[in-house]
């Protein structure tokens, strides 16, 4: 199925996205930012079963709302605790950790914390333990980066580029894989019945002179392949928030966003107030609507908007934006 989302949040407050990828065989929750009131819209379960913590920044309206989801998972051993940041940021997590009275933890503490820090060339990562109240930062080997990608998991990976804040600030982007399903028509057209050799069907592609028996008869593998799967391309969401739109981001964006499905883009201010965008270091509604529309993007939700404008300068800022990449639009139940 595809990827379900919800930005949290409310205009012109602290603002974050939630992310859930159901593969089919399993679930994964990505909560990026966590800012003031931001978890609370979420449920226990959901909080509890957050796979990936992404921070773009640590700026106190995407960090604030840490300490409820730290509270429910500090000492969770279900499945690993694990943060990203961008370079230069995990002493800011470290703080986080630090910063509550651990006199009662002991050695049957299990949780493992995991902060991994986004350069532009390689990830570093630190690992933290419940059962040492946090004190100590363990250093992991520092990995290279594979491209954009920084997480890679079973039906889905997610990429991470560097924006500019006046301090690294990380736009995210999760891809799902290419769904592959069979054409139950043509099976049926074919007079095949179903059974376990639809699992080879759907598996890796034939090597050369492959076959296949079904009911007591010999099939060449890969021209079954060609003639019953049907590959649907997956679902994708972007995350970009806090960073200013110069041209070369732009340009940097673009190429990579070709095609997404979804990009949830941050739209501080208005054209008329670009001067205080450039001075601030964020991004005016139209210069992202530009970047979207070259980017041939499916839908741009806009938020993160300041909150000196009200509910009637955000309408015209979408309008603004429409003007320029016809579909976008604001976060379900914003006005």
């Amino acid at each position: 199925m595809p990827l379900t989302f919800q930005v949290l949040g409310q205009p012109g407050r602290d603002n974050a996205l939630f992310v859930k990828v159901d593969t089919g065989q399993s679930q994964t929750r990505l909560l990026f930012d966590c800012g003031d009131g931001c978890p609370h819209q979420l449920g226990p379960t959901d909080l509890r079963e957050i796979d990936h913590l992404c921070f773009s920044h640590l700026h106190m309206d995407h960090i604030a709302g840490f300490d409820l989801f730290f509270r429910l998972n500090f000492d969770r051993i279900t499945k690993e605790n694990r943060i990203w940041v961008p370079h230069g940021s995990t002493e800011v997590i470290h703080h986080r950790l630090r910063g509550f009275m651990w006199n009662l933890v002991d050695e049957k503490q299990e949780g493992e914390w995991f902060v991994s820090e986004i350069g532009p060339d390689a990830v570093r990562e630190e690992r933290f333990l419940a059962k040492e109240g946090f004190r100590t930062a363990h250093a992991t080997p520092e990995r290279p980066r594979q491209g954009h990608t920084v997480i890679e998991s079973d039906g889905f990976t997610v990429e991470a580029v560097l924006l500019d804040h006046g301090t690294p600030s990380v736009g995210y982007l999760v891809r799902e894989a290419d769904r592959v399903n069979v054409d139950t028509a043509k099976l049926a057209a074919k007079g095949l019945k179903p059974g376990p050799w639809l699992k080879r069907l759907r598996g890796p592609s034939a090597t050369p002179g492959e076959t296949i028996e079904i009911g007591g008869v010999v099939h060449p593998l890969s021209a079954l392949q060609a003639e019953l799967l049907v590959t649907t391309p997956g679902d994708s969401i972007a995350y970009l928030t806090d960073f200013r739109m110069t041209p070369a981001t732009a340009d940097e964006l673009v190429p990579w966003l070709r095609g997404v499905n979804t990009v949830v883009c941050e739209s501080q201010y208005r054209a008329i107030d670009a001067d205080l965008a450039e001075r601030v270091m964020h991004s005016t509604a139209e210069e992202v609507a530009s970047m979207a529309a070259r980017a041939e993007i499916g839908r741009l939700i806009l938020f993160h908007f300041s909150d000196r404008y009200d509910a009637i300068a955000r309408r015209e800022m979408l309008a603004d934006a429409r003007a320029i990449f016809a579909n976008a639009t604001l976060p379900d139940g914003w006005v």
